[in-house]
């Protein structure tokens, strides 16, 4: 009978965060899979919580030759629980191979979720957290971090990043060369945790501030890009509404698309649109 493989979501920081079914997790699995044992016997003892299972390293450098045990014990009905250092496995962190081969097995893969620096960054970066991606570690040599952070110029959505202490400096600086000095950011250090802090400023600043050297984990989220408004005539932006009609648009939608696309105000497309012929040619529009 096939078993399980649950991933669980490890605290940040604060053992507290850790809410009864992790407890449970831990007490109950059969083979708990970690990326450090002594962080995991640390938990466990912050958490009063028994481990029964048998307890095996599950880190980068032993990934793929753990995958053959993991996936005899699964087959023979056993418990695997995946804990990382801290937040959700496979997000930046051991996970996404022995996923995949549980899946490929016809394993049950379930989580037990918690604490992410990902989402907990955003939330108190002050940036806006509607849309946003998520691009992990930035390259450790200088010219492909560069390049990695040139092609992110454009990017609209926020933007999350991992970072280790002793690069931040140099990937701010970067950051700050490809996006412009006075685009937005907050550095996110040791999250939760005792000593957190959270630095917010233009990326100018803040590589100016990390220069000084920074410790501890670091989580670095940027403001996505404004697009620069496009120059068009009244004329050009009444045609860009009325194709947005003619392909089935409302008139309102189409109007819509158009700001969007343009990234100018919808009074001018409004505007635009009133002004395109004469009213008796047109239906009458909502005011913007």
């Amino acid at each position: 009978m096939s078993g399980r493989l649950v991933l669980g979501g490890a605290p940040l920081g604060q053992p507290g965060d850790v809410g009864p079914r992790l407890r449970r997790a831990m007490a109950e699995a059969d083979v708990l899979a970690v990326e450090d044992t002594r962080r995991l016997h640390r938990l466990a003892q912050d958490l009063e919580v028994t481990l029964s299972g048998r307890v095996v390293t599950f880190h980068e450098s032993v990934e793929r030759a753990r995958l053959p045990g993991l996936l005899a014990a699964l087959a023979d009905g056993a418990m695997v629980l995946l804990l990382t250092d801290a937040g959700m496995p496979s997000v930046s962190d051991p996970g996404y191979t022995l996923v995949r081969a549980a899946i490929e097995a016809g394993v049950e893969v379930t989580s037990v979720p918690g604490p992410s620096a990902v989402t907990t960054a955003l939330a108190v970066s002050g940036l806006p957290c509607d849309r946003f991606c998520f691009e992990g570690f930035l390259p450790r040599k200088a010219g492909e971090r560069r390049t990695r952070l040139a092609a992110l110029a454009d990017e609209r959505r926020t933007m999350v990043f991992f970072e280790s202490p002793h690069r931040l400096a140099d990937a701010l600086v970067d950051a700050a060369s490809a996006f412009g000095g006075e685009r937005a950011g907050a550095v996110c250090r040791e999250l939760t945790k005792t000593h957190e802090e959270i630095r917010r400023g233009p990326l100018a600043e803040l590589a100016v501030w990390a220069a000084e050297g920074v410790r501890g984990e670091i989580t670095l989220v940027v403001a996505g890009a404004v697009p620069a408004p496009v120059e068009l005539g009244a004329a050009e932006l009444a045609a860009e509404v009325a194709a947005e009609e003619a392909a089935g648009a409302s008139r309102k939608d189409a109007i819509r698309a158009v700001v969007v696309r343009t990234g100018l105000p919808r009074r001018t497309v409004y505007a635009a649109v009133v002004g395109s012929r004469p009213l008796r040619d047109k239906p009458p529009l909502e005011s913007p």
